[in-house]
């Protein structure tokens, strides 16, 4: 199969676009011929090893923690898919197999149906980025109707579906982005956006819930805007000192796992139109290294890049 890989850590150049083995489906699996995979921050972080101290790749390592595509084959004990089946497929950042190639072989469990309503390429623009989204917003914050929530980012893949799922769900939405996005995101949902290169966000009502997506600086300021008791819920970005106690509110980071019924239930929303997919652009699968370098250059700022394979 055709496939983009590397063989060890480096820059955007490392990545070669070259054939390796068929994968073949071993019990419990089920084989993927793959349509689309979106480009995520952790490819390139991996790909540069600057997340070596937590995962050890095998080599050569294919990147990619999401992809669509149709079922071609299954595993003896494989009960939930069949051969033509349109799929959703999470796969995990180790060892080696990940979705920027023309098939993968994942787990039954890490695979869901990708919803008739819904392209290959948005439903690839959708799951790891829903998964974080459905996992900050419902799992760990618990937004509910009449809150006030803060999305940091709120443009980007996960901060524009936060934006929309917590809208969804009844709360009162700001989120920051930079000026050049503002509409975009008010046309997302947000009630109010906040151009962060030219406004100050704590200048804020007391919030009930803020998600910081990024870290250091941000995550510092963002104690002042919350009201006591108040919850900031963060992913993993830049490094954040916990000052929950000081300010008397609760500080939790989003753990992200995979999780089939999390991405089943942002993609049904999705199908019925409360999530909008964003697709930043579609660049075929041999210029993989061209798209991990504008996501490491800060050059996606609405949604997701993705890879048509």
């Amino acid at each position: 199969m055709r496939a983009c890989f590397y063989e060890s850590y480096g820059g955007p150049d490392v990545l070669q676009f070259g054939d390796l083995p068929d994968p073949e489906p071993a019990e419990g699996e089920v084989l993927v011929a793959l349509e689309a995979a979106s480009v995520a921050p952790l490819d390139w972080k991996l790909r540069a090893g600057e997340l070596s101290a937590h995962f050890t790749p095998h080599f050569p390592k294919i990147p990619g923690r999401d992809g669509t595509g149709t079922v071609v084959g299954c595993g003896e004990g494989v009960t939930r898919f069949k051969p033509g089946d349109r799929v959703c497929v999470m796969a995990p950042p180790m060892p080696s197999a990940g979705t920027y190639a023309q098939r993968i072989a994942s787990a039954e469990a890490l695979v869901v149906l990708l919803p008739d309503a819904l392209s290959m390429q948005q439903g690839a623009a959708i799951i790891n980025a829903g998964l974080s989204a459905w996992i900050s917003a419902v799992v760990t914050a618990d937004v509910k109707p009449g809150q006030k929530v803060l999305v940091h980012g709120g443009s980007g893949a996960v901060g524009g579906i936060l934006v929309q799922l917590c809208r969804h769900l009844g709360a009162e939405v700001t989120a920051t982005c930079r000026s050049t996005n503002v509409d975009y995101v008010r046309s997302l949902g947000a009630g109010k956006a906040i151009a962060y290169d030219r406004e100050d966000f704590t200048e804020l009502q007391q919030q009930d819930v803020v998600f910081d997506l990024m870290g250091g600086e941000v995550h510092d300021r963002s104690y002042r805007v919350l009201k006591p008791g108040g919850h900031l819920v963060w992913l993993t970005a830049l490094p954040i000192a916990d000052r929950g106690a000081v300010f008397g509110v609760t500080v939790t980071r989003a753990m992200i796992s995979d999780n089939a019924g999390a991405v089943s239930s942002i993609m049904a929303l999705s199908a019925d139109g409360v999530i909008r997919p964003q697709i930043a652009d579609v660049l075929p699968l041999e210029r993989a290294a061209e798209a991990q370098r504008m996501m490491e250059d800060g050059r996606v700022t609405r949604g997701r890049l993705i890879l048509e394979i």
